[in-house]
């Protein structure tokens, strides 16, 4: 399916395939290759932002209202502008920032490396050796969803992990945040570790042969 070029980025309807075929090394295979959880998602961390949200939003906007129909210097109308685009990007803006950069996010695993590719305005790729991986953890959903995590789950997590803030990336901690078939994935990736250490320890075992 033809996509649409953003900048140097990813194209939105890119197939991960195609993103990710350019980044292989020569003796490189692609075992799988997939996205995000695609759309607007509610997380955890919204059971406590939408009614926030509300609330700021709704005094901020309120307030400005107030400035304006009373006549007020510009001084206070301009005071009130920031407050109020705050209140609309925790309302409405951060579920357009979050699904837009999942949109633009490709997932790969191949016979190296476990690859994320991001970036709405720019590409950037974050690779991670198969043989050198050690925190590998799976969190299953109903459904046959998750995330594969690949390090540890820093504190705070659950607070800004996908939540759309700006200066947080969606990847703080490398994971895969799969709609469906993440054991399936998450067995791809165990698979290809032992592989890979199979592989090294019979080049090693060769190597001292030689000797």
């Amino acid at each position: 399916m033809p996509g649409r070029a953003v900048a140097e980025g990813i194209e939105v309807d890119e197939l991960p395939e195609n993103v990710l075929r350019g980044q292989l090394g020569p003796s490189e295979r692609l075992l799988w290759a997939g996205q995000p959880r695609q759309g607007i998602l509610l997380r955890a961390i919204d059971a406590l932002l939408i009614p926030f949200s509300i609330l700021w939003g709704g005094f901020a906007i309120f307030w400005e209202a107030s400035v304006i129909a009373s006549g007020a210097p510009i001084f206070f109308a301009i005071w009130g502008v920031p407050f109020v685009l705050v209140g609309l990007y925790i309302i409405f803006g951060r579920f357009w920032v979050d699904a837009r950069q999942r949109a633009a996010t490709a997932y790969g695993v191949t016979s190296e490396r476990v690859i994320i590719a991001s970036g709405v305005f720019s590409r950037s790729i974050k690779s991670l050796s198969i043989d050198t991986l050690t925190d590998v953890s799976l969190t299953e959903r109903a459904g046959g969803g998750g995330t594969i995590m690949f390090g540890p789950r820093p504190p705070m997590y659950w607070f800004y992990a996908g939540a759309g803030w700006p200066g947080f990336g969606p990847q703080v901690v490398p994971s895969f945040e799969l709609a469906d078939e993440a054991r399936a994935v998450y067995e791809i990736i165990r698979t290809a570790q032992r592989e890979a250490k199979t592989q090294l320890a019979q080049g090693t075992a060769t190597h001292i042969g030689r000797r």
